[in-house]
Order: structure tokens, then C-alpha cells, then sequence
């Protein structure tokens, strides 16, 4: 049987190409693991992201935290948290390789471009809709009068005062 790529109604066929995409990996190590034996999953795990054609962003050891149920007879677990830049084939063998590993209990991947996107969507609309209580505020007997108004009824309320002024000193 031969095998064709045609093109869909509007659509040209596309290339199959690997997409870095952005991920974050959080895994939690069991807590009798040593600081050494720690670094050095952290190594590992970070070369076989780079092995496979991915980059690790940053590498952070969030410590030791309490888990909020047991898990695998564990109450406590050094976290781990890995934002890693790679295609999504690297990823599947990542977490393969993660639930192998003896001193990993949990670990979850959460693809963080989509966030991104949706972030700077949001952003970009706050910046575009200037809130009503930021712009400055316009009385509206002084809207309706003629421009030169304001200026004139700036001016009579400091005579009234320096008339006041002599006739409570009197």
C-alpha cells in the first residue's frame, strides 16, 4: 500500500518538525535521599534532557515540604523543580525515566507555552483598556461651559477671598 500526504481542502501538508516547546517538571524525592545523591539525579536528569535536544532553563531545589497525603509511605519529600525547553518526544521519555527511578515518588510535567501565550493575551488587553478611575477626573459643570470658562471661575472665588480677608479684620 503506497502512502500519499495530500493536502486538505486549504491546507498545505506540513513538514514534521520537532517544536521546543516550554515545560516545567516538578518531582518529589523521597526524604532520606542525601544532598549528593540529590545533585546528582538532578544531573542526571538534566543530561538526558540535553542529550535528547532540549535545554534546561533553571534547576531549583525547593527543599524539604510536608506532602499533604502519604505517598509511597512518605509524609515528607524534597522537591524539585525543572523548567526545561524541549520537544514533546524528550518529555514522554523523561517522565518514562521518572517513574523508573527508585527515588522519585511523584513527579508531574506541565507544558508552560500555552500560559505564556495566555498571560501576555491578558496583559496585552489590561494595557489597552486604560481603567475609568486612572483617567483624571472632569467636573461636569466645567464640561459643558465654553473653555475659557473654567479660567474665569477660577479667578472669582480668590477675589471673594481677598475681599473677606479685610472686612473680618475691620
Amino acid at each position: 500500500m503506497e502512502v500519499t500526504t495530500e493536502a486538505v481542502r486549504g491546507r498545505t501538508p506540513q513538514k514534521e518538525v520537532e517544536m521546543n516547546r516550554t515545560y516545567e517538571i516538578m518531582f518529589i524525592v523521597r526524604p532520606d535521599v542525601e544532598e549528593t545523591e540529590l545533585d546528582k539525579l538532578i544531573e542526571t536528569f538534566s543530561g538526558y534532557i540535553t542529550d535528547g535536544g532540549g535545554a534546561v532553563k533553571t534547576t531549583e531545589k525547593m527543599g524539604r515540604r510536608r506532602l499533604a497525603y502519604t505517598v509511597k509511605k512518605f509524609n515528607d519529600g524534597l522537591y524539585v523543580l525543572l523548567v526545561v525547553e524541549s520537544p514533546a518526544s524528550l518529555i514522554s521519555e523523561i517522565e518514562r525515566r521518572l517513574r523508573v527511578s527508585e527515588p522519585v515518588i511523584k513527579f508531574i510535567t506541565v507544558r508552560m507555552d500555552e500560559e505564556d501565550k495566555r498571560v501576555a493575551k491578558i496583559k496585552a488587553h489590561r494595557d489597552a483598556h486604560v481603567k475609568r478611575s486612572a483617567l483624571p477626573q472632569i467636573n461636569a459643570e466645567a464640561a459643558t461651559e465654553a473653555p475659557e470658562a473654567p479660567a474665569a471661575v477660577a479667578a472669582e472665588p480668590a477675589a471673594e477671598v481677598a475681599e473677606a480677608e479685610p472686612a473680618v479684620a475691620s
